[in-house]
């Protein structure tokens, strides 16, 4: 059969790499994606996330069995919705069951119906008001932008004055548009943040190995957020009756509520929590697989995904089976200034393999047509497996170490956190 994958960066490169190793799949096409998928065999499709129309042609003509939509603003969009207007089968939420990500109101709102662990909070679009609500709350606190902002709509602040800075941004600058025009004000949780996702049919759910993401852009979570500098999976200092404890007090609930709320689920479900003194609670929800989770994540999967997949959609319970020994991590290599200006047009090094992945996220060949450029922010992730988080560590960085860092930047501590417990 031959696959679609909607998307362009390293988390559709790791989704479409997977479902190509299916002995069930002669192709997989990636629209648009980068310049860098074709290494693997992937073939680009020139059709932008938003071109519903065009893409449902494109399916139709080319007797695509399925598609796995991977951004959160092409679900907020209602491509699901669109694709199976037409007919077609994609696997991902509608856009009112993808609201738990693209309105942080109303995953709050949610939460609190059904009892949901996660902070204390208010939403405000009157900015005075939000102010006042910040000064009573005091610091540390967190403001976030209600809608979609590419993971850089949240401010931990440290201090009142920082936080009423965030607001004013938002709910008076416009920095992020539409997606600022309200914001969700909350109180800090203490803890260890880590991810847990699922793929999801309605009331039925796979959980995978969690992962623990790094979001700051530099060492020591230093430097302002961004949309993940690396990951590792699974995380071994977490024990699993924490895992079991987030599904029954916060999976299991949320996705009983959509289908009250006649908003069933379908796709991957994203819960970001936090293991608080009161066990683990919510920070945000994403209704699409996170990046750079989904890179090391699917790295463990030894099932045929495609298979899995089809399955899921088929209401049919998927043989999904997964690593169960070693640590898998990646590092994400971006463009120095990012996740604010930055140049692009870096040459980049050879593409690594075998025992060491490369994902492209931000890669555009050169005019040339040969040399692989840095297209992007984030512009590609090395992953591997390993015996232990130092013994990944030693890989990845070992290898990073050989590669000309001209105009790019990473982090050094990606998985350091297990070491430390």
């Amino acid at each position: 059969m031959k696959l679609l994958v909607v998307g362009s960066g390293g988390r559709e490169h790791a989704i479409a790499k997977k479902l190509l190793e299916s002995p069930q799949v002669e192709q997989v096409f990636v629209a648009p994606g980068n310049d860098g998928m074709t290494f693997d065999g992937l073939k680009l499709v020139p059709i932008g996330i938003s071109e519903h129309a065009a893409l449902i042609d494109f399916v139709k003509e080319n007797d695509i069995a399925w598609t796995f939509i991977g951004p959160d603003d092409a679900l907020a969009a209602g491509i699901v919705d669109d694709f199976e207007a037409a007919g077609l089968k994609a696997f991902g939420p509608t856009r009112l069951a993808a609201e738990l990500e693209w309105s942080k109101d109303f995953a709050k709102s949610i939460m609190k119906k059904y009892g949901v662990p996660t902070a204390r909070y208010e939403t405000f679009s009157d900015f005075e008001a939000a102010k006042a609500y910040i000064e009573k709350e005091g610091a540390p606190i967190v403001v976030k932008a209600d809608g979609l902002a590419l993971g850089k709509g949240v401010v931990v602040a440290e201090t009142v004055e920082e936080a009423i800075e965030a607001a004013h941004e938002m709910l008076l600058d416009n920095k992020f548009g539409d997606s600022g025009a309200r914001v969700v004000i909350e109180e800090f949780l203490e803890g260890e943040e880590f991810s847990l996702f699922a793929f999801v049919n309605s009331d039925k759910f796979y959980i995978m190995p969690i992962a623990q993401d790094h979001k700051r852009a530099y060492d020591g979570d230093k430097g302002p957020n961004t949309g993940g500098m690396g990951a590792y999976a699974p995380v071994p200092h977490l024990p699993a009756s924490v895992v079991e404890t987030a599904v029954d007090t916060i999976v299991k609930p949320v996705l009983e509520g959509m289908i009250k709320e006649g908003r069933p689920y379908i796709g991957v479900l994203y819960a970001g929590l936090i293991l608080t003194a009161d066990g683990p609670k919510v920070i945000e929800f994403n209704a699409r697989f996170g990046d750079p989770e989904t890179q090391v994540i699917l790295s463990r999967l030894t099932s045929d995904f495609a298979q899995n997949i089809a399955d899921i959609l088929e209401g049919k319970e998927p043989d999904m089976t997964w690593a169960n020994s070693g640590v898998t991590l990646g590092v994400v290599v971006a463009s120095e200034g990012y996740p604010l200006d930055y140049e692009k047009g870096v040459v980049l090094p050879e593409k690594t393999d075998g025992d060491i992945i490369t994902y492209y996220a931000g890669a555009k060949f050169g005019e040339n047509g040969k040399a692989l450029l840095s297209n992007g922010g984030r512009v590609y992730m090395l992953v591997t497996t390993s015996d232990s988080v130092s013994a990944a560590q030693e890989k990845i960085y070992t290898q990073l170490d050989k590669q000309d860092k001209t105009g790019l930047f990473y982090r050094t501590d990606i998985g350091s956190k297990a070491l430390e417990k």
